[in-house]
């Protein structure tokens, strides 16, 4: 079966995680991602947290499967040669570089358009247009810059990151996305076209419900979906919220049976408006479904707190499974604070693909993240990532350079 993006070619000049993201993903779609890395170096993750010595790091492996690597010394005007070469037959060139990198290196956009007017040039950059376009930027300070870290924590505490990329893996996969875009869109126009990703955008794509929630405040100068509500102050910009949803639909983390030893043993509950009757049964209140004060959404914002509490006292009666067994019957939105370790060993995930199991010729068999998009006519599957330079004559020899050309290049250290 063939894939989307049989016959697109990237020249990958990505490293560490937002561009290889991106690049993954389009290798897992089908498209030949050639990634170009320094002779003798390579990435530099993939001597980052390593766990086994001398052995490409998990870092560089759960990042960069799918994909072959050529190694080219950009500092050699006969790399450079190698480099157009591949510029001509590629569709696609992704970098990740601190901003004016690739212009330094003589690859301008101008260089580009004149060996390959069809090429698009994807870039990912900490900020846009601006005050700090010149900044170099990391996962935690994107989610600073995008809204995330004001809005996440306990509300009485400090800013917080999540342990979730949103910063370097979340604008991966838009500019994967603006790639996809801009190739639909040279069906068209013949031209190739620049994209660009800065992380402070993407972060503040992912938090648009914060945006929404800053303009309702200034207008009404409280939120009563949080838990400054009723009780506490609003200032003039959006509070943290803890584990309330932020949302129209209340929400909270409870404490299941075994939380005293378990640090997961918790369950996100939602009260969903249509589900309270269900919820007053299921806890034991049932009186609660015409009193007045719990009878509608409005008349619960008042009392939010003693309302979790009630649900926790059911909760703690039960294992964050059972719970949900439960719930789930009666259509009542919750879901397990579910481990890694709970994660990696989840059957479910395994046969989707969401979590694989790949074999790597030194590491050996380790677990990795799989497509998390899937689509019925362009399966995935996940081959391992690429040794440092492995596939450098293989590519060489599709540019049409003969056995003794590449040694020539070997020897004057171009590649």
């Amino acid at each position: 079966m063939s894939k989307a993006l049989d016959g697109v070619r990237v020249l990958d000049f990505t490293h560490v995680q937002s561009g290889p993201t991106c690049t993954q993903l389009l290798a897992w779609f089908g498209a030949d991602v050639i990634k170009v890395e320094r002779p003798g170096e390579g990435d530099a993750t993939r001597g980052q947290l390593r766990d086994i010595p001398g052995v490409d790091s998990l870092y560089f492996t759960m990042l960069n499967h799918n994909k072959r690597s050529i190694t080219i010394n950009t500092k050699n005007k006969k790399g450079l040669a190698v480099l157009d070469e591949l510029i001509k037959t590629c569709d696609v060139l992704v970098e990740n570089f601190a901003p004016g990198a690739l212009d330094r290196m003589g690859i301008t956009w101008d260089h580009i358009q004149k060996l390959n007017p069809r090429m698009i040039v994807a870039s990912v950059k900490g900020f846009g247009p601006g005050p700090y376009e010149d900044c170099k930027v990391y996962e935690n300070v994107a989610q600073c810059a995008g809204g995330s870290a004001s809005t996440t924590g306990m509300d009485d505490g400090l800013p917080m990151v999540t342990g979730a990329q949103i910063g370097d893996s979340g604008t991966g996969l838009h500019l994967a996305l603006g790639i996809v875009a801009a190739l639909y869109q040279r069906n068209t126009t013949g031209r190739g076209q620049k994209v660009l990703a800065p992380m402070q955008d993407a972060v503040l794509n992912l938090c648009r419900v914060k945006l929404r929630d800053q303009q309702r405040l200034e207008r009404t100068h409280t939120l009563h979906e949080y838990p400054q509500y009723p009780d506490g102050k609003f200032g003039d910009a959006v509070p943290r919220a803890g584990n309330a949803s932020g949302g129209g639909q209340p929400g909270s983390i409870l404490k299941c049976k075994g939380w005293e030893t378990d640090p997961n043993a918790y369950i996100y509950f939602i009260t969903q408006a249509a589900a309270w009757p269900a919820i007053c049964r299921v806890i034991g209140e049932e009186e609660w479904i015409t009193d007045e004060a719990y009878a509608t959404p409005q008349a619960r914002l008042l009392h939010l707190k003693p309302i979790f509490r009630r649900i926790e006292q059911w909760t703690m009666t039960k294992t964050k499974f059972e719970a949900m067994d439960i719930l789930n019957k009666y259509d009542i939105p919750c879901g397990p604070i579910l481990s890694m370790k709970e994660i990696a060993y989840e059957p479910a995930l395994r046969e989707t693909g969401t979590v694989v199991e790949v074999d790597h010729p030194t590491r050996g068999k380790y677990l990795t993240v799989g497509n998390p998009i899937k689509m019925s006519d362009s399966p995935t599957e996940v081959t391992r990532s690429p040794l440092l330079g492995e596939h450098t004559d293989e590519v060489l020899a599709q540019l049409g350079f003969g056995a003794a050309d590449i040694a020539a290049l070997r020897a004057e250290g171009a590649v």
